[in-house]
């Protein structure tokens, strides 16, 4: 696979990298989208990650531009360039919030490179970024979002499941520290698994309803399938537990065609990271784009 490397800049001023590999040929139907952006989880960049390498190739072969990008949480603690000099970002920094900012940022550059339907592939915290994206800054070129395992991000539920004393030991710690004017300061998170984040963008991530998809997919006004692994629903605690359901239900007063277009998929053995079953997520991520 033959790919270019590019780079785009966003709204705030923030330099991101990806990969842009085009199709050779057309062998399946006309999809529905002429191209993709593939964003990565937490602490992940557009480089790595085993599933997205044949999810890739399924799309090409499909006629379907792809394009790997790096939001501003790529990595754990990065120097991302700005025009006024470097800024601190990576997983440890971020403010989901401001995905907007990069997936937009994306849309556009695709579209001055001619692509007018995007689709938004999104892994874990990726696909809540798309769906958020999609709901409170929708990009007039995007036709279709596909959330591959969006975890519950949501207090409410933290507060009552099983690792309750894990979660609010780590939250009381950063709110603390928020508190005493020390955003910045980093700390090894206990919960949902131990992790190196700052204390304000652990509040951000965890201590609210705020990045809860349940609150806002309702609101996506483009086809969307989410794809769940059924290792993870069994085995991956508050976080997944009951999502195709609570899914459909967070969508039952929307109108008829918004509710036929949000689609919920359950890929069976598959764990998180859809160990062992890749082409089995392709062949639904694929198959959806071509039947819109």
């Amino acid at each position: 696979m033959l790919v270019e490397l590019v780079r785009t800049k966003t709204s705030d001023g923030l330099r991101l990298d990806g990969a842009l590999a085009f199709p050779q040929e057309r062998r399946m139907a006309l999809p529905s989208v002429d191209g993709v952006i593939l964003l990565h989880g937490v602490g992940g960049n557009y480089f790595s990650g085993a599933m997205f390498d044949p999810l890739a190739i399924r799309l090409l072969d499909a006629g379907i531009a792809v394009l790997r990008v790096n939001t501003r949480g790529y990595g754990s603690v990065n120097m991302i360039a700005t025009d006024g000099g470097a800024t601190r970002g990576g997983a440890a920094f971020e403010v989901v919030d401001q995905c907007r900012y990069d997936i937009n940022a994306w849309c556009d550059f695709l579209v001055v490179r001619g692509l007018s339907r995007i689709g938004l592939i999104g892994h874990s915290l990726g696909a809540i970024k798309a769906v958020y994206s999609a709901a409170h800054a929708p990009h007039a070129d995007v036709a279709s979002v596909i959330a591959a395992s969006p975890p519950r991000l949501s207090y409410s539920a933290f507060q009552h499941g099983p690792r309750s004393h894990d979660f609010f030991e780590s939250l009381s710690t950063a709110k603390q520290l928020v508190k005493e004017g020390r955003p910045e300061q980093l700390i090894t998170a206990k919960f949902p698994f131990p992790l190196l984040i700052s204390a304000a963008s652990y509040v951000d991530k965890y201590g609210d309803e705020r990045y809860n998809i349940l609150k806002f997919v309702s609101q996506v006004g483009c086809p969307t399938l989410f794809t769940y692994g059924s290792i993870e629903l069994e085995q991956g605690g508050i976080a997944f537990a009951g999502l195709p359901e609570a899914i459909h239900q967070a969508t039952s007063d929307a109108p008829e065609i918004q509710r036929a277009g949000i689609k919920v998929a359950t890929i069976a053995g598959a764990d998180h990271f859809y160990s062992g079953k890749f082409d089995e997520l392709a062949e639904v991520v694929v198959s959806r784009l071509l039947e819109e």
